[in-house]
Order: C-alpha cells, then sequence, then structure tokens
C-alpha cells in the first residue's frame, strides 16, 4: 500500500491550511471548477487558478492520482475499523475512487458532509505526493450517485416553476458537488438558465428565465 499520511496533530494549522490552499489553488477555486454559471467541470486545462494555468494532464496521471487516493482510502478504513471494497478509475476525465460495503453512512455524514471532509483530504493525499492539484472524486456507498438522482428530480420541478410562473426559483443551500448536480440538468432544458449566489456555506442554485 502505497505510504499517505493523515495530517499529524502536530503539524501547525497555518501548516495545514496553505496545503491544503495548494491542492485548490485558492479558497474558493474548487468552487469555481465545479460551479459556476456555465461550468461543465471538465473545462480544466486551460482554466487559471491563482494566477497560474493549469497543465493538461493525462490518464495515466489521473489514474496515478486514483490509486494513491485508492490506498489513502484504505488507510482510512483500516484505522477506523470500516470494511469496504475500494475501486479507483478514471471516469469523465477524473480520478475516482469508489468505495462499496455496508454499515458506511458514517463516512457519508448528514447531507454528504463527512464525505466532502474526507475527499478533500484524500485530495491533499494526492497532492503531498504528486505535487499537483487534483480534481479527485470519493463516492461511498453510491451516495453520490443518488444523490444525483435526487438533485435531477429538485431541478425538473424548480425548471418546472420557472416556466408555469415566469418567476425565478432558489434552492437551499447545497455544496459544490451538489450545485454541480442541479446546473447540469437546468443547464440542459430549454427556456431556463442557472447561477449561484451566496457564499460559503450558504451558496445556493437560482433557476430563472432565460435572458
Amino acid at each position: 500500500m502505497t505510504e499517505t499520511s493523515i495530517p499529524r496533530a502536530e503539524q501547525s494549522l497555518d501548516e495545514e491550511e496553505t496545503a491544503t490552499l495548494a491542492v485548490n489553488g485558492d479558497d474558493t477555486e474548487d468552487d469555481d471548477t465545479e460551479d459556476d454559471d456555465t461550468e461543465d467541470d471538465d473545462d480544466t486545462d486551460t482554466a487559471a487558478t491563482g494566477g497560474r494555468t493549469k497543465k493538461a494532464v493525462g490518464e495515466g496521471d489521473l489514474f496515478r492520482q486514483s490509486e494513491i487516493a485508492a490506498d489513502y482510502v484504505e488507510g482510512l478504513l483500516d484505522i477506523l475499523d470500516y470494511d469496504g471494497d475500494i475501486d479507483e478509475l478514471v471516469a469523465a476525465g477524473r480520478p475516482m475512487v469508489e468505495v462499496v460495503g455496508e454499515r458506511l453512512q458514517n463516512l457519508v455524514g448528514q447531507r454528504g458532509a463527512t464525505l466532502e471532509a474526507l475527499q478533500e483530504l484524500t485530495r491533499l493525499a494526492v497532492f503531498r505526493q504528486t505535487g499537483t492539484p487534483s480534481r479527485l472524486l470519493l463516492d461511498v456507498g453510491g451516495y453520490r450517485a443518488n444523490r444525483r438522482k435526487e438533485l435531477a428530480a429538485v431541478a425538473k420541478n424548480a425548471v418546472e416553476k420557472v416556466k408555469e410562473y415566469g418567476e425565478p426559483v432558489r434552492l437551499d443551500a447545497m455544496s459544490a458537488f451538489e450545485r454541480k448536480c442541479v446546473h447540469d440538468v437546468v443547464n440542459a432544458m430549454s427556456g431556463v438558465a442557472s447561477e449561484s449566489e451566496g457564499v460559503e456555506p450558504n451558496r445556493r442554485i437560482v433557476v430563472r428565465p432565460a435572458d
């Protein structure tokens, strides 16, 4: 198993924050790449981050990131005494790790909050080994796939209301992943558009009639 370490307790908060910002480019980069008014979440080859232009990452490098992430997640599961099968893959131009098993809900948390935190830790582990910011997507127990279906229904319902009443519809606050799912559904439909407003953790989507 590739050696990746959990951030040490003695490491200063400043060091940890600096390393985390390096992974994300800045404190809003992840939201900008996954949650923009016209985002597609795949346009990263030329996306500027923190004043720098990201370089295209080959599929071999992406799979290497997923392998590092899988090893890191395996280590976390061992520490937490959880059982799960771990798959690493590359899909839609980004590395992915999927954990499948029973009694994994505690790793997901309320509305995926714990999962999002684990994903950031895993991205940090990848960055420490590769020196490259990662857009790794971590899923546990099929949570993200199920959540996408739920959010598709939410998005379609909002679109129906906008078309019926001609007024913008503001949705509940969501994570960057959730907002991305809604943007994808809305942007695929005619006569409506979506945009994000507010700041974390209260950032939300507004669905409105298209200009």
